[in-house]
């Protein structure tokens, strides 16, 4: 039910206005259950050079739903070493800011002193509206001091998405813009362009083209137009999961 009144949603809106916005994060809370702070896998607090990642989902998508590919990039960052990596429903983004700050906090006095700034290791990502909420929670480390090693925007959609701040040591963002559909952020720039390298403002189409994942449900695959298509695009999250690999080894 959720599912197909997000993907009736989606097909109607075709303006990325404010009072969309907000319409559609009531309409989400009130039909997605709550996410916890326990929700969260990382540990408190992090083991010494370990990365937390963390992934937003857009619309009305559950925290927890293995369909969508933010969850899957997560499930997959876990095999490696020394990452922990989590995904948040993009209204939830204050327990997410939470979770971090928990993460970080190696000495346990519920605060981020100066030697814990200079190891955070933070990777944000997400799509649709949760593309939105990754520069809103990259702003949040901002103003704590905290550095940002990579954010990737996948079709964001949101207001005041498109500067990236200056925490942010380097920032992708992918979108379409075809018709009759939700149309993600164009380009994203840097706030400060001498701390933040935008890695690229990648454009795909999916005019003409069937949802490459045929199991996904009907309404998902008619309905979502290509900004549904796009979120069900395995090249897309293949990307984005090499990006965050490569800022992770970096």
């Amino acid at each position: 039910m959720a599912e197909t009144l997000q993907l009736i949603t989606l097909a109607m809106i075709r303006a990325r206005t404010a009072a969309h916005f907000v319409i559609g994060l009531a309409v989400c809370m009130s039909v997605s259950p709550a996410q916890r702070l326990s929700d969260f896998t990382a540990p408190r607090p992090l083991p010494a050079g370990s990365t937390m990642v963390v992934g937003f989902l857009g619309g009305f998508e559950q925290w927890d739903d293995d369909h969508r590919g933010v969850r899957k990039v997560a499930l997959d960052l876990r095999a490696i070493s020394h990452v922990y990596a989590d995904t948040a429903s993009n209204h939830r983004r204050r327990t997410a800011l939470a979770a971090i700050l928990r993460a970080l906090d190696t000495n346990g006095d519920r605060r981020i002193d100066d030697a814990e700034r200079r190891t955070a290791r933070v990777i944000l990502y997400g799509q649709s509206w949760g593309g939105a909420a990754v520069v809103k929670t990259a702003r949040d480390l901002e103003r704590l001091g905290i550095a940002v090693l990579l954010t990737v925007q996948v079709d964001s959609v949101g207001t005041h998405d498109s500067v990236i701040p200056a925490n942010v040591r380097a920032a992708a963002n992918f979108y379409q813009h075809d018709l009759l559909t939700i149309q993600g952020q164009r380009v994203i720039r840097a706030a400060d362009p001498s701390r933040t390298r935008i890695l690229g403002n990648f454009r795909l189409t999916y005019l003409f083209q069937p949802p490459a994942d045929s199991s996904a449900s009907w309404a998902r695959r008619k309905l979502g137009g290509s900004h549904a298509k796009m979120e069900l695009d395995p090249v897309v999250w293949t990307e984005v999961e090499q990006l965050i690999t490569d800022a992770i080894s970096n």
